[in-house]
């Protein structure tokens, strides 16, 4: 008989059911199984997704294919996350376009309290270079993950840097986890695996196609509290995940260049309309983020001034203190606070002036 992953696995084979529809799908079924075994009438009537979507998931009949799929899993022991599992990623559950199903091969937890995105040009400049190694040098002591996309330049720079420094670092990759891309990376993605991790949410047998590398760009955005773009020209991968990081409400940084230079102009652009914000050193990055003991200290001293705060209250902004801002389904999930109670302690920090409410139902410490 089929298992639930077998099912989970599934949902991400059928064409025309992406992960925005699997998603929808599953505020209505209790599990992966019980969407497969609805009746094709309840798919269409309850979501609404037409019949051409619903005969598609019920005709579906590769269960062998996602047999093999399990085996190569277990054999190169690679860890699938579905949506519903306690391991997913948090931060990518706020993003609307989160990938139903990913794949994990390493020992960094993705749920770490800092998480940076380090992106920009395959071909840097030696000075690019030179700040992306210092940058992250600079972390070292500040108990960051790093993120990057395994490509040619800054991202593989990022990587290395991170090895180098002991710091663990992750690669999401474009393609299936049956191999490396491009190949001469295959030294450093093994490094990785031992400190860090590789993360795909494509199959086994996918190859690194063209447009697979803007959705590998969701995820390095969305995975990360802060993504920073080193350099860039005005077109490529980096801007576009600098816009998704815009999307997602996440912050992005930039290291300024001169105007005559062509790997500046990304950043530059990015800077002066407003989508980033200029940064010369890691320093600068801890403190925007709350990340340094300065910040630290400044909140908790300004915490003391209201004494009354409820438990509740109280709560929510130990949780902000570790990472602001926050979407408002995380305090859900990782509290034992109740919705009213939630509902009631967030409207007493913003009457308090303690917590602002930004769009998307975040929140974020005043």
């Amino acid at each position: 008989m089929p298992s639930e992953l077998m099912y989970q696995l599934a949902l991400t084979r059928i064409p025309l059911i992406g992960d925005v529809i699997i998603k929808k799908l599953l505020e209505h079924f209790s599990s992966a199984e019980s969407i497969f075994k609805a009746k094709k009438n309840d798919l269409e009537r309850i979501m609404n997704i037409g019949s051409i979507r619903a005969g598609a998931l019920k005709s579906f009949n590769d269960f062998a294919g996602i047999e093999a799929e399990i085996n190569f899993l277990d054999r190169y022991k690679i860890k699938p996350l579905f949506c519903t599992d306690s391991g997913y990623p948090r931060r990518l559950l706020e993003c609307y376009d989160t990938p139903a199903m990913l794949y994990y091969k390493g020992n960094t937890d993705l749920n770490s309290l800092k998480m940076v995105s380090i992106v920009g040009t395959r071909k840097p400049s030696a000075y690019g270079v030179m700040l992306t190694e210092k940058l992250v040098n600079d972390f070292k002591e500040a108990g960051i993950i790093i993120v990057s996309g395994l490509a040619y330049g800054i991202d593989v720079i990022a990587h290395a840097s991170a090895l180098k420094a002991g710091i663990p670092t992750i690669g999401v990759l474009a393609h299936g986890l049956d191999r490396i891309y491009p190949p001469v990376h295959k030294g450093i993605a093994a490094q990785m695996v031992e400190n860090g991790g590789l993360l795909t949410d494509f199959p086994s047998g996918t190859l690194p196609d063209k447009q697979n590398f803007p959705r590998r760009n969701r995820i390095v955005a969305g995975l990360c509290d802060v993504t920073i773009v080193v350099e860039s020209s005005t077109k490529g991968g980096s801007l576009i995940t600098a816009d998704l990081a815009n999307g997602y409400n996440r912050d992005v940084c930039c290291f300024p260049g001169r105007t005559t230079d062509l790997l500046s102009e990304g950043c530059n652009w990015l800077i002066r309309q407003n989508k980033a914000a200029l940064i010369t050193s890691a320093a600068e990055v801890l403190e925007m983020m709350g990340w340094n003991e300065r910040s630290r200290h400044i909140k908790k001293i300004s915490h003391t001034l209201f004494p009354v705060l409820t438990e509740a209250e109280r709560g929510l902004l130990d949780i902000l203190q570790e990472r602001s801002p926050r979407h408002l389904e995380e305090f859900y999930s990782i509290t034992a606070f109740s919705g009213s109670q939630i509902a009631n302690a967030m409207f007493g920090l913003e009457m308090q002036q303690l917590v602002k409410r930004l769009p998307g139902q975040m929140y974020e410490l005043m």
